[in-house]
């Protein structure tokens, strides 16, 4: 029995961190600063609703240094004891960012079930402007992630920011309403539909950021289809102890053991296996043993 280990590093989505620096950076800016600047009007306008959506804002900030943090991690190169490195730190901090969210969301929920029993006074004009800019400056740091939801990280962080835009607009759009007729249990029913919207995008979040830190298949990629891709090569005769996992939010390992007649060119194998591998499924980490068929056991094989 001849255990080969290939490693053909997919590259495809490994500029992720260096590209998205400076928009983790402009985005900790942009809303850092809008996190101090609504803290100041609401102290000045007596408004504990600015103060506590200055608290809220600052959470996100706290998610966009979680992620940025994890994407810079998972750069660091492996050592004999983290022989993977941190790739996983994405997927952990895609995890954390999802709970957070969650949490977010009952807070939401709770305080507009708190004001349908007590309905809040009318939002003034300097809450609406301020939560007008909060919009904007939330949408704007949306947006420089919105390339980047092919990785879980990112769309964490997106996910955060298009949160805070619906929120913010939430206020805009109830503040306005209200001013116009007086109804004020339009501002809790808006922040109820807007929690709907922010746990329909967080529950895929959750899921597969969950499904990643436990080793499942990632998304997009059926066992099945792999293991019947390995048994249409040629040279494969069976496919056993097959594993698909995620290294990080961008990058797929496997490992398997194939069964090949003998006379078969093992190295000649193992690079088209992994050109097909990568190409046919992005998976970029791949650990093959060749078995000889005459050695084989069938009874090891495994489904």
């Amino acid at each position: 029995m001849s255990h080969h280990h290939s490693h053909n590093h997919s590259h495809g989505h490994s500029h992720g961190v260096g590209h998205y620096n400076r928009a983790f950076a402009l985005g900790v800016a942009l809303n850092l600063g809008f996190v101090v600047i609504e803290a100041l009007y609401g102290f000045w306008a007596g408004s504990l609703a600015l103060l506590a959506d200055a608290g809220h804002n600052l959470s996100d900030v706290l998610g966009l240094l979680l992620a940025w943090g994890a994407s810079v991690l998972a750069n660091r190169h492996a050592n004999r004891l983290r022989t993977f490195g941190l790739k996983k730190a994405t997927i952990l901090a895609a995890l954390a960012n999802a709970l957070l969210l969650l949490i977010a969301i009952g807070a939401i929920a709770w305080e507009a079930l708190q004001r349908f029993n007590e309905p809040a006074p009318v939002a003034g004009v300097t809450v609406i402007s301020v939560a007008a800019i909060g919009t904007v400056i939330n949408a704007a740091t949306m947006l420089l992630f919105m390339g980047g939801q092919h990785d879980l990280n990112i769309r964490g962080a997106f996910m955060h920011m298009a949160a805070d835009a619906a929120v913010s607009l939430g206020v805009v759009v109830a503040g306005v309403l209200i001013l116009f007729t007086g109804a004020n249990w339009i501002d809790p029913l808006v922040s109820l539909v807007i929690a709907a919207v922010i746990l329909i995008g967080t529950w895929s979040l959750l899921t597969e950021s969950l499904n990643l830190a436990v080793d499942a298949v990632p998304k997009g990629i059926d066992v099945r289809d792999v293991k019947a891709a390995l048994l249409d090569m040629p040279e494969v005769q069976a496919v056993h102890h097959l594993h698909v996992w995620a290294l990080s939010t961008t990058e797929t390992a496997l490992t398997a053991h194939l069964v090949r007649p003998n006379g078969i060119d093992d190295d000649a194998l193992i690079q088209r296996a992994n050109a097909m591998l990568q190409q046919r499924f992005s998976i970029g980490h791949s650990t093959l043993q060749l078995e000889h068929a005459l050695r084989h056991c069938p009874s090891e094989v495994t489904e």
